[in-house]
């Protein structure tokens, strides 16, 4: 569940012979929906210009059949938006379109980037006047004022520049460009049309539900181009370590979809099983909160032999918990979106699986919820090791003093959420989840260990809470 994480992004490109893209495009980040819910955008290229819709709300809310219909052209791309470098507003959703010596670009982009105000701050002084607040322009900006007389030259010379993570999909007048970080941070995946086509999307999801066949992944640092003579490819900064985010196989991506080739549903079962191993207790019926912790609930009860229920009724007419600025009103959402059924709980030990506790305000009220509804005891078990770092690559979650796990033991988070007992998943065994060595994925929010530099501000913040933690003081 994780309501106090924000996804990321996602991001589509697509290209079909002869055939305008912009439903195809509409329905992958239809897709895609649960990767960003503040912002849509789609961009085409038609007889040589940019055609650009977007708006802030669901893809339903921002798109009709007639924008679709006048969004005309066989090269697109999608984005739908959390905002996680730049405020939330209509100005800063995406695709963004920038002109240049070049013609126009537009560019989406997944992640974020560290050292975006150092790079903003060089391009002001050369004179490049900035509309939104958002990253994403400083990456556009640094493409579109870098040297050379090639799209794929300007966008070497950006990654060569930039310190994070992106995943980006690039629309010039006669190409799409499928550009992702050399740490490979953010996910993107390539698929094959049957109509010679090709598509490339932040998750395989999208690719199924269009019926693409995925091909691989983009490497990291490499730059794809698809255009009408079909797909190219540049190995534009040597591959670093790798890096990829292991919050996409505990929570982020949809469960039907295929990172390096393993599907993530039953790498959530997995994860459910060595969760039983690790951390067994006595009970009646094991739940999983709706939607993400469902698989690794049936792990649990499969390695465990306790019976798995359906106890929390998920009204899917509400949209993520996290997407309300307002806290007063996000914890009011956490009950119009779950409802117990008091029948399955009552005068029963619950084992309650979920994803993660981040600040610890909404676990709570879960856990409440079923003890209302009957439940004799509640057990929670989380899916990963405890967050105690923040993240700079693309997961709007709390600062590093307001994370529970930062500045409380598991004792004390147990006491704070009313749990009957707790137990996360250990590093060793989430990783070993996944079919990956801990020096291939991103940990940062679980040990610390960035794969780039971060921010001088968070050196600053990480000694404040460290001198505060010796001084016994509370966040």
């Amino acid at each position: 569940m994780i309501p106090n994480l924000r996804e990321k992004c996602g991001v589509v490109g697509i290209f079909i012979p002869d055939e305008d893209v912009s439903r195809l495009t509409f329905l992958s980040l239809y897709a895609l929906q649960h990767r960003g819910q503040e912002c849509a955008g789609i961009a085409t290229i038609s007889e040589g210009n940019i055609m650009l819709h977007s708006g802030m709300g669901l893809v339903a809310q921002v798109f009709n059949e007639a924008i679709i219909k006048e969004l005309k052209g066989n090269f697109s791309i999608g984005h739908t938006r959390y905002s996680t470098t730049g405020s939330s507003s209509a100005i800063n959703a995406q695709p963004l379109v920038i002109e240049s010596n070049m013609g126009s670009i537009a560019v989406a982009h997944n992640g974020n980037i560290v050292n975006a105000d150092i790079i903003r701050d060089e391009l002001e002084r050369q004179g490049v006047i900035f509309k939104t607040s958002s990253d994403t322009e400083v990456l556009s900006q640094l493409i579109c004022n870098a040297p050379g007389d090639t799209w794929e030259v300007k966008i070497s010379h950006m990654m060569q520049k930039v310190e994070g993570a992106y995943s980006l999909a690039i629309l010039v007048k006669d190409a799409v460009y499928a550009v992702r970080d050399g740490n490979g941070i953010r996910p993107l995946s390539l698929g094959k049309m049957e109509n010679g086509g090709w598509f490339f999307a932040s998750e395989t999801c999208a690719l199924d539900h269009l019926g693409a066949e995925y091909v691989r992944d983009v490497n990291p640092g490499e730059i794809v181009r698809i255009d009408s003579n079909g797909l190219h490819s540049v190995q534009a900064i040597k591959q670093k370590r790798n890096a990829f985010c292991l919050l996409e196989y505990i929570y982020f991506a949809r469960p039907d979809s295929k990172f390096k080739k393993s599907l993530v549903h039953p790498i959530r079962q997995q994860m459910g099983r060595l969760l039983a191993k690790e951390f067994p207790v006595k009970a009646d019926l094991v739940v999983g909160v709706p939607d993400s912790a469902i698989a690794a609930a049936i792990g649990y009860s499969e390695e465990s032999k306790i019976p798995y229920g359906e106890a929390l009724m998920k009204n899917r007419y509400v949209g993520r918990t996290f997407i309300q600025p307002d806290q007063s009103l996000r914890e009011r959402n956490v009950q119009l979106k779950f409802n117990p059924m008091s029948e399955m709980v009552k005068d029963k030990r619950i084992v309650l699986v979920d994803d993660s506790i981040v600040r610890g305000t909404t676990t709570p009220r879960v856990i409440n919820m079923l003890r209302k509804a009957g439940a004799k005891e509640v057990h929670m078990r989380i899916t990963s090791p405890p967050i105690v770092n923040p993240c700079f690559y693309g997961v709007d979650m709390a600062n590093k003093a307001e994370l529970i796990a930062n500045h409380k033991s598991i004792d004390e988070i147990e006491q704070h959420i009313g749990a009957d007992s707790l137990g996360y998943l250990s590093i060793e065994s989430t990783i070993a989840a996944t079919n990956n060595s801990e020096d291939s994925l991103c940990t940062a929010c679980f040990t610390g260990n960035y794969p780039t530099n971060v921010p001088l501000q968070f050196d600053k913040m990480q000694m404040e809470t460290e001198t505060a933690d010796r001084h016994g003081l509370q966040f």
